[in-house]
């Protein structure tokens, strides 16, 4: 063994970096978000799990690039009763879009 070692170069952190996913940061309605884990919950699997393979479905059935306004479709008709401003939600915008 070595009197000293050197670390200078070394990243902390696993040793081989997974690969396939990469971890961000999104703004999401919060109640989507409640949907998603309710019905992850109930499958018995994890929400983003379930966020990632809707998003997976979409972009395997549509060539156009994923913009917002399509985003807000997707969620408008996944979750119809979910995505309408409630009483408590609508002091936060001005107005409620459809």
């Amino acid at each position: 063994m070595r009197a000293e070692y050197d670390f200078s170069k070394g990243k902390r952190g696993a040793v081989i970096p997974a690969k396939g996913k990469t971890r961000i940061t999104i703004y999401i309605d919060d109640s989507i978000l409640d949907e998603f884990r309710s019905r992850a919950e109930r499958a018995g699997t994890g929400y983003q799990t379930m966020m990632n393979e809707a998003l997976k479905a979409f972009l395997e059935k549509s060539e156009q690039p994923v913009t917002a306004a399509i985003l807000r479709q997707i969620i408008r008709e996944e979750f119809p009763e979910k995505s309408r401003l409630t009483p408590s939600s609508a002091g936060r915008a001005k107005t409620a879009r459809r």
